[in-house]
Formats: structure tokens, C-alpha cells, sequence
């Protein structure tokens, strides 16, 4: 009588129990999940924060190409801002083998690889390189959004558990700050000074763009082959029209008032990683990008412990009291950056104190970002008990909305800084030397003390704007948005629990 060869695969096995596969697939999902997200958050930071340096740098702009610049970026995230509704429908309503998020992860992120090595790849000058990168940044804006919102959009498929969903999301969370950050320490390193990788940055940034554009897929293959979702009876959800916005909007009052909140704080927690932050440190402390890596590096270990302690904070103190102390602490931080910058020999004890003072802000104006975060989410329940609909979809749109939103701004207020105070005529003559250097015309030794000699050159009154401008426009927005979150924002803890109360006994 023939014997039947037990399988030797795991999920063929008779004797696995149900609770045993779904175990293993939960911790298979909780490793494979997050790590997806690491090269898309390198991508992220190397095109969102980097690009505006890097065209400063190896390119020679008039006032005109760079007016010109700015327009296509901020038109590209206004538009990127709006196009996210959009692709969330059309994920939506997509029916594969692979399931719905899969595919458009998969090709999001291969197209947005190309996109990045083309945008850091041009030899283009002028007009030329100011057409191409109007078509570059749309297309960024296109392919990106397609493995964002399908990356995000995956959390509900994986688990119906809410503690479960707490997991995937702070994991996630965690991982797309270690590729963040990750790039925002490397590349600077290897891309500014003598450490600059094939010895100029319009190079070293070609070089860096590669490897990053292969370290995308990679990643998020572990995502998409690792990954196993749940799959029920999948109901195309109800469109998000233009309508449903304006009247969640107009009927909640809160939401309103977080909506101008939380603009501002945006605009204030992104003015110094807009560009104006290296640029400075280039300016007053030498062109080494090693510098400026430490600078962002401090600032953003400070908010990954924030992070971790936030939920002990938060059971102990109420959010208005939290409030007070962040805002202390951004005001102290502020004037120990004063400090360092305007009256401190620019010496590298000057800059230790720049980095303790940008530190403390970006600590407190981090706080502000959580508290907010969870204001937003708590009007979800206001709005069920005004209107009868929670229209959770559209209130937690609007954070992502209004971050692109904030960045449109910051990168008009970065523009307008460069051209209050000449910031071009010394990164053109910067970005003269990194291209006689990427032709081989000069070694790189000429090429750093011509660099030199251009930083020696710079006035007190071009590194004073751009101290005022990194220092100063987040220390007011920051402000702005505390005041009016404590005069206008009324769902305290107490106020959400009462609600919550009232939902029940309808219920």
C-alpha cells in the first residue's frame, strides 16, 4: 500500500493548526511590512529635500530660472496635494491577482526610480534644464503618490486588530525614519567638500541617485513578496468628491481650525530641511557637508526619542500643558540659535550651539506635530455627533494634503529668501567650480579652494538673512499655531471623552 510523502512545506502541513499559520503570518508581516518602506523614504528625502541644493549647486541660475523653479515646485505639490483623493479612488477600485495595492506599489516605486536618477543625472544649464525639470518634478509627483498611498492605504488589509494596526503603523513609522534619516546623514556627507564622491556634487549626486534608485525596489520587494493581506469580498468604497470635502469642512468648526493650525506648524517645521538650513551652514561654517549632517542628525534623534516617550508623557500630562512646554522649549531654542549665529566668532563652539538650539526647536515643533496629528483624528467623533457621518476618510486626508500644502509655501519662502539676500551669486560661482571639476578642467584641490575663496567672500549680511530666516519664520508660525490651538481648539481630553459618551448612548 502506498505511502502519501508528508509536505515539507510549512503551510501544507496537517498537523499546523489555523492559529499556528495565522501566527506565523502576522510575524512574517510585521518584519516584511515595514522594512518595504526604507528605500521609498531614502527616495523621499534625497528628491523633496535635496533637489532645490543640488540644482543650486551645480547649477547657474538667474533670478528668472529660479522664480521659474519655484513656480513648477510649488504648482507640483499643490497639485500632488490634490492628485492623492484621486489615486486612492483609482487604488480603490483596482481588482488583481495580486490584489489591489501590490501592483501599484510595485510600479510606483520602479517609476519613481527612473524619475530620480533622470532628475539628478542632467547635464542640462538654463532654460533647457528649467524645462526638464518642470516635466521631471510632475512625473516625481505622479509616480510617488502611487506607492505612497498604496503603501499607506495596505495597514486595513493586514489586520482588522486594532492593536495589531498600532504595530504595522509605528513600525512602519519607525523604518521610514530609519531611511530618512539615514539619507539625510549620508548624503550631504558625500555629496559636499572633499569627501564628495568622483570628486564634484553634480557627480557625487548622479552616484548617490543610482544607488538609490536601485535600493527602492529592493526594499519594497520585501513588501510586496513577503507580505500576505487579508482578502475578503472587496466593495469598492463610495467616491470622495470635491462636494464631501467642502461640507465636511464648512460643518465642523474644529476641523477648520485645525486645518489653519496645522498648516502653519508645517510651514514652520520644514524651513530649515527646505534648504535654507544647509545653505547656512555651508555659508558660515565651510563646505562640508559633514557639518551639516551633524546639524540635521542631532535635531532628528531628538524627535525619535520624543517619539518613544510621547505615550508616557501623554498619560501624565493633558495635551494644553504639553503645549505650554514644547513652546518654552522652541523659544529657548530659538534664542540659544540667535545667540550662536548672530553674536558668537562663527567657530565651531558657535556651532554646537546652532545644533543644541535647532535641536530644541525642532523637539518642541515635533511635539506640536503629534498633538496635532491626534486633534485632527479626535474631530472624526465631533463631526458624527454634529452631523450624523464620521467621514473618517476625508478628515484624515487632510493631513497629508496640508503637508504638501505647507511645503509648497516653505518653498516659496526658501526662493524668496535666496533672492532677498543674493544667496545665487555665490552659488553660482560655487556651481562654476563643481563643473569645471565634474569635466575634469580643474583637480579637485583647485576646485576646493576656489569654494573657499567663495565662502570667504560671503557678507554678514547674507548669513545674517538666512540665520533670520531658519530661525525666525518657524519661531512665529511655531507661535502662531500654539495660540490659536489654545484659544479655538476646544476638544480637549475631557471634552472628547463626553463626546465619546454621548455616541454611546445613541448607539
Amino acid at each position: 500500500m502506498a505511502q502519501s510523502k508528508p509536505s515539507v512545506r510549512g503551510t501544507d502541513n496537517p498537523g499546523q493548526t489555523a492559529s499556528e499559520k495565522k501566527g506565523k503570518k502576522k510575524e512574517s508581516n510585521l518584519i516584511f511590512y515595514p522594512l518595504g518602506t526604507i528605500g521609498r523614504d531614502m527616495m523621499y528625502f534625497l528628491f523633496n529635500n535635496c533637489i532645490l541644493t543640488y540644482i543650486l549647486f551645480t547649477k547657474q541660475l538667474t533670478s528668472e530660472q529660479l522664480i521659474a523653479i519655484t513656480g513648477i515646485m510649488v504648482a507640483a505639490r499643490i497639485f500632488d496635494a490634490l492628485n492623492d483623493p484621486i489615486m486612492g479612488n483609482i487604488i480603490e477600485r483596482t481588482r488583481t491577482r495580486w490584489g489591489k495595492f501590490k501592483p501599484w506599489m510595485l510600479a510606483g516605486v520602479l517609476s519613481t526610480s527612473i524619475v530620480i536618477y533622470l532628475a539628478f543625472n542632467s547635464s542640462l544649464q538654463g532654460w533647457p534644464f528649467i524645462i526638464f525639470f518642470g516635466f521631471i518634478y510632475f512625473a516625481y509627483s505622479i509616480t510617488y503618490t502611487m506607492h505612497d498611498i498604496s503603501y499607506w492605504g495596505m495597514i486595513p488589509s493586514l489586520s482588522r486588530d486594532p492593536d495589531l494596526r498600532n504595530q504595522y503603523t509605528s513600525r512602519a513609522t519607525f523604518f521610514a525614519g530609519v531611511g530618512s534619516t539615514l539619507a539625510s546623514v549620508l548624503i550631504p556627507i558625500f555629496t559636499t567638500g572633499d569627501k564628495a564622491l568622483g570628486g564634484s556634487a553634480g557627480t557625487a549626486y548622479g552616484i548617490i541617485a543610482l544607488i538609490i534608485a536601485c535600493l527602492g525596489p529592493l526594499f519594497i520587494l520585501f513588501t510586496v513578496l513577503g507580505v500576505k493581506e487579508q482578502r475578503g469580498e472587496e466593495e469598492p468604497k463610495a467616491k470622495m468628491s470635491f462636494r464631501m470635502i467642502t461640507d465636511t469642512i464648512r460643518s465642523n468648526d474644529q476641523l477648520r481650525w485645525m486645518i489653519l493650525i496645522f498648516l502653519l506648524q508645517q510651514i514652520g517645521n520644514s524651513m530649515v530641511f527646505g534648504g535654507l538650513g544647509s545653505s547656512f551652514i555651508y555659508f558660515r561654517y565651510g563646505y562640508e557637508g559633514g557639518l551639516y549632517s551633524l546639524f540635521s542628525m542631532v535635531g532628528v534623534a531628538a524627535t525619535a526619542v520624543l517619539m518613544l516617550i510621547y505615550p508616557a508623557l501623554s498619560r501624565k500630562y493633558n495635551r494644553r500643558t504639553l503645549m505650554n512646554g514644547l513652546m518654552v522649549m522652541v523659544i529657548i531654542g530659538s534664542v540659544i540659535e540667535l545667540i550662536g549665529g548672530l553674536i558668537m566668532q562663527a567657530n565651531m563652539i558657535s556651532f554646537y550651539a546652532m545644533t543644541v538650539g535647532y535641536m530644541l526647536v525642532n523637539l518642541g515643533l515635533y511635539g506640536f506635530y503629534l498633538i496635532m496629528m491626534i486633534s485632527i483624528i479626535n474631530t472624526v467623533e465631533y463631526n458624527q455627533l454634529k452631523t450624523g457621518h464620521r467621514n473618517e476618510a476625508i478628515i484624515t486626508s487632510m493631513r497629508p494634503l496640508l503637508t504638501k500644502m505647507g511645503s509648497a509655501i516653505v518653498a516659496a519662502l526658501t526662493s524668496l529668501t535666496y533672492l532677498m539676500f543674493r544667496v545665487t551669486e555665490k552659488t553660482n560661482a560655487i556651481a562654476s567650480f563643481e563643473q569645471q571639476a565634474q569635466l575634469g578642467t580643474i583637480t579637485d584641490a583647485d576646485r576646493m579652494e576656489g569654494i573657499k575663496g567663495v565662502i570667504g567672500s560671503i557678507s554678514g549680511d547674507q548669513t545674517t538673512g538666512l540665520l533670520l530666516a531658519i530661525v525666525l519664520i518657524p519661531l512665529v508660525f511655531g507661535f502662531v499655531s500654539y495660540l490659536l490651538y489654545q484659544k479655538f481648539y476646544k476638544l480637549d481630553e475631557k471634552t472628547y471623552q463626553d463626546i465619546c459618551s454621548q455616541l454611546d448612548q445613541k448607539a
